[in-house]
C-alpha cells in the first residue's frame, strides 16, 4: 500500500496493521545477518549498503507510526493515527571525491495521518502531544553543505533547522511530546513556530570547538519559515500550508540569530564515565512583534486589544535565553540513570510564553533481560506572560464572565521505549496536560475553560 493511501485509511488501520504493511516485502537478502540481529530491517542490501558507506554515501530510511487517544479533557475525545517516513542522504565528500572536511546532507519527509487530524487538533495545547505532528504532505526538510577545519571549527550553509542544534537534550529524547524537544518558549513565540520541525529555513551556522569538550555555535537563519505574505489575508493561516513542500526557501521576516555554548563529557558509546552536558543558549530576532496586550487606535492612542484597536502596537526585535543540565547519575554496564532540567525566559510584552521550565529522569536497561529499554518521565511548564494574562483581565472587565484568565500549561509524560530488535522499537506513552492552551476558553462550551487532557498511545519506529 502506498503511503499517501495510508493517510486516508488510518481510521481503519491499527498500528499493528501499518507495521505489518511496512515490514513486508523488504527484499532483505538471505545472506544478511539474522532478521532480529541486523542493525536495519532491510539488512546490507547484499553488500551494497557497506559499499556505498565506504565511498562516503550513507542512506537512511526510518518510519515512525503512532496512535494517540484523548480519553478525557482537551477540545474533544478521539483517537488519531499519524505517521512519518523519513529519508536522508549524507555524503562524506572526502571519501567520495577527495574534498577534505566537506560533507552534504539532505533529509525529506512523507507525513500522513488519518482524516487530516492530528493529536494537537483534539487537545488544543501549546505543547504538541506528538513531536511528529505536521500537515500531511511530502516535504523537503533540511539540505546543507558543511566544511570542517580540522577539529577546531566547521561551517554549514543551506536549509537548516534550529532544533537540530539548539534547545535539545539527550535524556529528554525519550519523550514524544514536542515541548521536550523544541520547547514552547520557542515554538509559541517565534514567527511560524521558528525554524524547527517541520519547517527549516535558509541559514548558516558556525561551530567552534576550543577544546574537545567545549563548543560554541552561532547561526543566522531566516526569520519566518512560512515565507513572505503568509499572513497578509489570514492572520491565523497555517504556516505549513504556506510552505507546504519545504521549498519556499524563505528569506522574509527578518533574521533569527541563535547561539549555544555547550560543555559535554563522556558522550560516546564507548565512554565508561558519567555522561554530562551543560548548555547555555539564546536567540535574538530582528523582526517586529506585536504587543500581547495593547494596540493603537485611529487617533494614535495606546489602548487594550480587548477594544479591537485599528492597528497593532509593535516592538522591534525579540529575544530569549535558556539553560540545560543533562546529567547521568549512575552507570553500570548498559544500565544508567540520568536526569535533565531546562529553563528559559523571554520578555513578557511581546511573547505569549514568558518563562519555561522542564525536567525529568531517564532509566535505561534497569532490567538485565532488557538492556536497551528506556523509561523516561518528564514534566514541563509553560508560563503565560503577564501581558497576555492582562489582556484576558481587560476582556473579562469589558465583557463580563465567563472568561478564563490564562496562566500556564503543564505537561506530565511517562514513556517506555522497548527495543524489540536493533531496527525496531515500540513505545507506549501516557500524557496528562493541565490547562491546555494555558487555561483558554473552550470553543465548544464557552462557559468553561478547556479541560485537562488525558492521553494514552503507542508509537513504533522502524529503521530500514
Amino acid at each position: 500500500m502506498e503511503l499517501h493511501k495510508l493517510s486516508h485509511a488510518g481510521s481503519s488501520l491499527g498500528l499493528g496493521t501499518v507495521l505489518l504493511l511496512l515490514a513486508s516485502g523488504t527484499g532483505a537478502e538471505a545472506s544478511d545477518t539474522s532478521l532480529w540481529q541486523r542493525e536495519k530491517l532491510t539488512g546490507d542490501w547484499g553488500g551494497a549498503r557497506t559499499a556505498l558507506e565506504r565511498k562516503g554515501i550513507d542512506i537512511g530510511v526510518t518510519y515512525i507510526g503512532e496512535t494517540l487517544s484523548i480519553l478525557s479533557g482537551g477540545l474533544r475525545r478521539g483517537t488519531t493515527f499519524e505517521g512519518r517516513l523519513e529519508a536522508s542522504v549524507d555524503t562524506d565528500l572526502e571519501k567520495l571525491v577527495g574534498w577534505a572536511g566537506a560533507r552534504t546532507h539532505v533529509k525529506a519527509f512523507q507525513i500522513h495521518n488519518a482524516n487530516g487530524v492530528n493529536a494537537a487538533d483534539y487537545v488544543g495545547s501549546l505543547a504538541d502531544p506528538s513531536n511528529i505532528d505536521a500537515l500531511r504532505t511530502t516535504r523537503l526538510f533540511t539540505a546543507w553543505f558543511a566544511q570542517s577545519f580540522g577539529s577546531f571549527a566547521s561551517i554549514a550553509i543551506g536549509q537548516l533547522a534550529a532544533d537540530d542544534y539548539y534547545l535539545s537534550g539527550r535524556t529528554a529524547g525519550g519523550l514524544i511530546n514536542g515541548t521536550f524537544g523544541w520547547a514552547t518558549i520557542a515554538s509559541a513565540n517565534l514567527p511560524s513556530g521558528g525554524p524547527a520541525y517541520p519547517l527549516a529555513t535558509p541559514g548558516a551556522r558556525l561551530k567552534i570547538n576550543p577544546t574537545e569538550n567545549l563548543s560554541l555555535a552561532v547561526a543566522a537563519l531566516s526569520g519566518d519559515p512560512a515565507g513572505k505574505g503568509c499572513y497578509d489575508n489570514n492572520p491565523d493561516a497555517n504556516p505549513q500550508s504556506c510552505n507546504r513542500h519545504g521549498t519556499t526557501f524563505s528569506f522574509s521576516g527578518g533574521t533569527l540569530w541563535a547561539f549555544g555554548l555547550e560543555y559535554e563529557v563522556n558522550q560516546g558509546k564507548e565512554a565508561t564515565g558519567l555522561a554530562a552536558a551543560y548548555k547555555l543558549g539564546g536567540w535574538f530576532h530582528t523582526g517586529r512583534f506585536a504587543d500581547q496586550r495593547f494596540g493603537v487606535d485611529a487617533a494614535g492612542n495606546t489602548i487594550t486589544l480587548a477594544l479591537d484597536p485599528e492597528n497593532p502596537l509593535n516592538h522591534r526585535g525579540n529575544w530569549g535565553i535558556y539553560g540545560i543540565i543533562d546529567q547521568m547519575l549512575w552507570r553500570k554496564g548498559d544500565a544508567s540513570i540520568s536526569v535533565f532540567t531546562r529553563a528559559g525566559f523571554a520578555p513578557s510584552d511581546r511573547n505569549l510564553v514568558s518563562w519555561y521550565v522542564d525536567g525529568g529522569i531517564g532509566l535505561k536497561g534497569l532490567a538485565a533481560s532488557r538492556p536497551d529499554d528506556t523509561l523516561t518521565f518528564g514534566v514541563a511548564h509553560s508560563h503565560i506572560s503577564k501581558d497576555a494574562a492582562g489582556l484576558d483581565r481587560d476582556t473579562l472587565a469589558l465583557n463580563g464572565p465567563p472568561y478564563p484568565i490564562r496562566n500556564g500549561e503543564t505537561v506530565f509524560e511517562l514513556s517506555y521505549i522497548a527495543q524489540i530488535a536493533p531496527w525496531w522499537t515500540i513505545q507506549p506513552d501516557v500524557q496528562y496536560i493541565v490547562r491546555p492552551g494555558g487555561n483558554v476558553q473552550d470553543p465548544y462550551n464557552p462557559s468553561r475553560a478547556v479541560g485537562n487532557a488525558f492521553i494514552i498511545g503507542a508509537r513504533t519506529t522502524l529503521t530500514f
